[in-house]
């Protein structure tokens, strides 16, 4: 904090840009063509709230948390701002994409300089809060609490204050506790603390016990941690192959005390300091970049796919919109999926039939795809039609997706001669693939005749599919005309009905797939056995292969986004060999396996959890922790710990848990936080799902998200983790 109150971020101290938003200035929110009003905006000295006039009587003021701003958008690109602005302002516009379900705001500018400088300012300040460290992110919280209860900002706090705050980091104590606290840091015995009191208050409130017992057992040089005790600990504890040189550069890059880190020892702040660093987290930061084998063929993969993309909300009366495709492909879905019905003025449009959703053009969603489709990822982006239109609207979106996808649309198969499988992601970086259906085979384009004009193709998927979704289906088999222009553009995954495995693995071309609906697949998976897996390393979407609603928070997609975190969260995760071979005999519902391993969990503690109610403010969480694996049938467990009453702050548990995992490449680990209720269904408060085999074991931090898996700043889990063979 500066001496005349406001925050410090560091490496902004003085910074322009950070100076223009504390001043701040006017902007005109745009909501609709007639509602477009001017409203000054600036940022809070906290450093990390934006703030608006308002006009309404009983909300004198609006605020945006800088933690929940997803990005800033430059241009016309929101669905508001295209619709109710003029091309020509389009220098002047942005948007300010939040988190979650929460609407853009969609702004204008003066001029475009004064655009770019908001812009700039606002990624800025983003940035900057977004790469502070754990340490950095909790010290910002903290006194962010302090600077809500301090309600006279006089810099002062008194008993009630610290009360107060108490509650507002969510924590419970009694009067006597707090009293107790209060006096012990009162030195100059005025009844309130100030300067270097409230340091001595938040040191006392920051002390993290369980690390001090970590470090005194392995600090054996004088009462600090030499460069050899640290390598002896990432060894034995880590289960780190490293070497005295790496020790010395983490004492380097992390040691607090400047005396300290001259004698290359690190001291239990320089120890927090280091275990709080992303490097040091659960996550193995080796597979945060793309280090799988992207050159073997596309079925090889898990692809990360989206089911009912264009929907925001529910799959009955929710808005379609250009923006679910845009979240979507944001959070590096590859597969998407467009539900193409005639629509007016000869322009189709993609919604959920027969159902009141409401309606987005096709043109508009392929606008959409092209600007944001690589930018998370490179690798190639499957759209998938579900085709309802007549022969001269199909014509019109085989028009638009050549026009707009222009050279990055795939329309005929790579290489010079008749393909026996599929390419791979590296060589169909940046291309758009059609999903549909095609009225002839592949080869067509290597043969001499190719005249097909139109024809009748089967629907017997889209209808069964349609009386799924609670979609009116005239009848259990129906038949439509296809397009040939539509029909051409069709290259490496062609839909076709699904009859049995036998079928598809004896008759099926290595571009003919079929999809179908869980039960469906799962009776199939149950009947086949391990014939199911055959099509794994011949077909594009096998059973493993799943499309989810992305628009819908779940546990399923948790477990979706955690399968896909690891390869630079690209969208493909390259299968496990015997998900691979065409030999395999791999089945999830044997009851031996040759690699099983033994995975010891410690649920440690956790710290800086968020309030649940935060209307209320004397609501408190009651937290436990549940470990949940996901994988074959005989890996699905669940286990939790017990609750701990009125502590979000910094609950400790100390509880060990122990599971069988028969198949480490497919089990997925989530942790999962929830504030217990004795009367009702637990709150959620946080999770973090990731593969077993991404996990680094040892002493780790958790971070926490929330269930739209957006991350919850500073809060987190502290674990210890072991894997051993069994």
């Amino acid at each position: 904090k500066s001496s005349d109150g406001t925050f410090v971020v560091e490496g902004l101290d003085g910074d322009p840009d950070l100076q223009f938003l504390l001043v701040g200035g006017e902007l005109i929110k745009v909501r609709s063509n007639s509602w477009q009003k001017n409203r000054f905006y600036k940022l809070q000295e906290d450093c990390k709230t934006l703030w608006h006039e308002s006009s309404k009587v009983h909300k004198k003021k609006q605020t945006y948390s800088i933690d929940d701003i997803d990005s800033i958008r430059k241009g016309r690109q929101s669905e508001g701002l295209k619709k109710h602005t003029d091309t020509s302002d389009e220098e002047k516009c942005f948007s300010i994409i939040f988190k979650g379900s929460k609407k853009n705001l969609d702004l204008m500018a003066s001029s475009a300089e004064e655009a770019d400088k908001w812009i700039n300012s606002l990624e800025k300040i983003i940035s900057t809060m977004h790469n502070l460290d754990y340490q950095q992110k909790s010290e910002h919280w903290i006194i962010s609490c302090m600077k809500k209860v301090d309600k006279n900002n006089d810099n002062m706090m008194s008993l009630k204050e610290v009360k107060d705050f108490m509650r507002q980091i969510n924590v419970e104590v009694d009067d006597d506790y707090a009293a107790d606290l209060f006096k012990k840091c009162d030195t100059s015995n005025s009844g309130t603390l100030e300067g270097s009191e409230i340091k001595e208050f938040y040191n006392l409130l920051t002390q993290r016990e369980e690390i001090n017992v970590i470090y005194e057992k392995c600090a054996q040089t004088e009462g600090l941690m030499s460069a050899r005790d640290l390598l002896n600990f990432l060894l034995n504890e880590q289960r780190e192959q490293v070497t005295i040189e790496h020790a010395q550069k983490l004492i380097e890059n992390y040691e607090v005390d400047a005396a300290a880190k001259q004698r290359k020892c690190m001291t239990k702040d320089g120890f927090l300091m280091y275990l709080q660093q992303e490097e040091s987290s659960i996550f193995n930061p080796a597979h945060k970049k793309v280090y799988q084998d992207m050159s073997q063929p596309l079925n090889h993969y898990f692809i990360s796919s989206s089911h009912n993309t264009y929907l925001m909300e529910d799959q009955l009366k929710g808005p379609s919109s250009t923006e679910a495709y845009i979240k979507a492909l944001m959070k590096s879905c590859r597969c998407v999926e467009l539900d193409c019905w005639d629509g007016p003025d000869g322009e189709p449009v993609i919604y959920h039939g027969h159902t009141l959703t409401s309606k987005v053009l096709f043109k508009d969603v392929i606008r959409a795809i092209k600007d944001f489709a690589f930018k998370k990822s490179q690798y190639p982006v499957i759209l998938s039609l579900e085709n309802h239109c007549t022969l001269e609207q199909q014509k019109t979106m085989t028009r638009h997706m050549t026009s707009i996808l222009g050279d990055a649309l795939l329309t005929k198969p790579l290489g010079d001669t008749m393909p026996t499988n599929f390419p791979s992601p590296e060589e169909l970086k940046g291309k758009f693939i059609i999903k549909g259906k095609r009225l002839n085979k592949l080869d067509a384009f290597f043969s001499k005749s190719n005249t097909i004009v139109e024809e009748t193709v089967s629907e017997e998927d889209e209808a069964a599919e349609s009386k799924e979704n609670g979609q009116k289906a005239k009848s259990k088999k129906t038949n439509m005309k296809l397009a040939k222009e539509l029909s051409d553009i069709v290259i490496y995954c062609k839909s076709v009905h699904f009859n049995s495995f036998e079928d598809a693995r004896d008759k099926q071309a290595f571009y003919e797939m079929s999809s179908f609906k869980e039960t469906k697949a799962l009776q199939l998976a149950e009947t086949s056995r391990n014939l199911s897996l055959h099509p794994n390393s011949h077909f594009c979407l096998p059973r493993f292969s799943v499309a989810l609603n992305f628009q819908t928070p779940s546990k399923e997609m948790h477990i979706n986004q955690g399968r896909f975190l690891p390869n630079g969260f690209c969208g493909y995760i390259l299968k496990p060999e015997f998900l691979r071979s065409p030999l395999t005999q791999f089945n999830p519902n044997n009851k031996t396996w040759p690699n099983k391993k033994i995975f010891h969990v410690m649920v440690i503690s956790a710290q800086q959890l968020p309030k649940i109610n935060k209307d209320k403010a004397k609501s408190i969480v009651d937290p436990l922790v549940r470990i949940e694996i996901s994988g074959v049938p005989a890996d699905n467990a669940s286990k939790e710990t017990k609750y701990i009453t009125n502590n979000g702050f910094n609950p400790m548990w100390n509880e060990r848990f122990q599971f069988t995992i028969n198949v480490p490449e497919l089990a997925m680990v989530r942790f999962v936080v929830e504030d217990y209720d004795t009367a009702s269904y637990n709150d959620l408060v946080g999770q973090y799902c990731l593969p077993l085999t991404s996990i680094q074991t040892g002493y780790r931090h958790v971070p926490l998200l929330t269930k739209r898996s957006d991350v919850i700043s500073s809060a987190g889990l502290f674990v210890h983790l072991m894997l051993i063979d069994a």
